[in-house]
């Protein structure tokens, strides 16, 4: 079996018959940094869409692939036991522009751990409060 996930794609600036326009795929400049458990959110969520598809068979797989440990591979993917609203607010996060990060991952572990999604929300409240 093939460890190993690769995408591939063609892109085809010039097509027959029609002239080629010159491109700019450069990004905007960014003013910061997304905020690392937002990256962590959008990880979770596409693992679980790999999960569902078929492109994986278990978290082991999605560990070799991020080449990170098994039980690290659950942490991440226990952020989508917080409550929806919760997991939109964390990928709707302000870009980071200095200093330390706002929310601290070991936080959202704490809170992912509670069954009820109203005991989240209020917890999730305290922690972001002043933010």
């Amino acid at each position: 079996m093939n460890d190993r996930l690769t995408l591939e794609w063609t892109f085809d600036a010039a097509r027959p018959g029609r002239q080629c326009k010159t491109m700019d795929t450069r990004q905007p400049e960014s003013t910061g940094k997304l905020p690392r458990v937002a990256r962590l959110m959008a990880l979770a969520i596409k693992f679980d869409g790999m999960l569902r598809e078929g492109v994986v068979t278990d978290y082991a797989d999605l560990a070799r692939l991020g080449l990170v440990t098994r039980a690290r591979m659950t942490q991440i993917m226990n952020l989508l036991n917080l409550a929806p609203d919760i997991q939109e607010e964390i990928l709707f996060l302000a870009e980071r522009t200095q200093g330390r990060e706002t929310i601290a991952e070991r936080n959202l572990r704490r809170l992912a751990a509670i069954v009820s999604w109203n005991r989240q929300r209020t917890l999730w409240r305290n922690i972001t409060k002043g933010h």
